[in-house]
């Protein structure tokens, strides 16, 4: 059996860029020790927009540009770049690519684990662990809440105990 982490969105743009805040600068350190430690398979996530984002439903609820493909801000953070061996691109919140990669992961080796740490606890956190519980309804799914930043701290707490209360265990 092996243990998944799954890093959501660590990007220039979420952290320090467009749509950064203190919380996301804040759990950096404890973010990168926890991928360096990490014993078993480590997956990023990156969202990923094109040049009509602001076109998009999306862009239009949130009309800020951010995680444009190729641009500074859609980069992994440059203290967890030399830690990204397999990085899934995501056009919205939840990844269903990602879903299908860890029930293709369990098949070939059972997952004992899967743990999220990230941003933003509130949108794509909480999106892409409601969607792996969909796909491996049977996995234990974590989330680490000190390596985790919400778009506020009050919307991050908010975020942890809907998981708390959909079965996820917040650690």
């Amino acid at each position: 059996m092996r243990d998944v982490l799954v890093v959501v969105d660590m990007q220039r743009d979420f952290v320090n860029g467009a749509l950064g805040t203190a919380e996301a600068c804040a759990i950096v350190p404890a973010v990168t020790e926890r991928v360096k430690s990490f014993e078993g398979k480590v997956i990023f996530t990156r969202d990923t927009h094109t040049a009509d984002y602001l076109q998009s439903r999306e862009g239009g609820l949130l009309p800020v540009e951010h995680c444009l493909r190729g641009t500074p801000g859609w980069e992994i953070i440059d203290e967890l770049r030399p830690f990204c061996t397999e990085v899934i691109g995501k056009p919205t919140f939840g990844s269903v690519v990602l879903g299908e990669r860890l029930r293709e992961l369990d098949g070939e080796e059972r997952i004992g684990c899967i743990t999220l740490i990230g941003v933003c606890t509130d949108i794509c956190v909480i999106s892409n662990a409601m969607l792996l519980r969909a796909f491996l309804p049977e996995t234990p799914i974590a989330v680490e809440a000190a390596c985790c930043a919400g778009v506020t701290p009050e919307s991050h707490d908010t975020a942890l105990k809907a998981m708390g209360a959909c079965q996820f265990r917040i650690i």
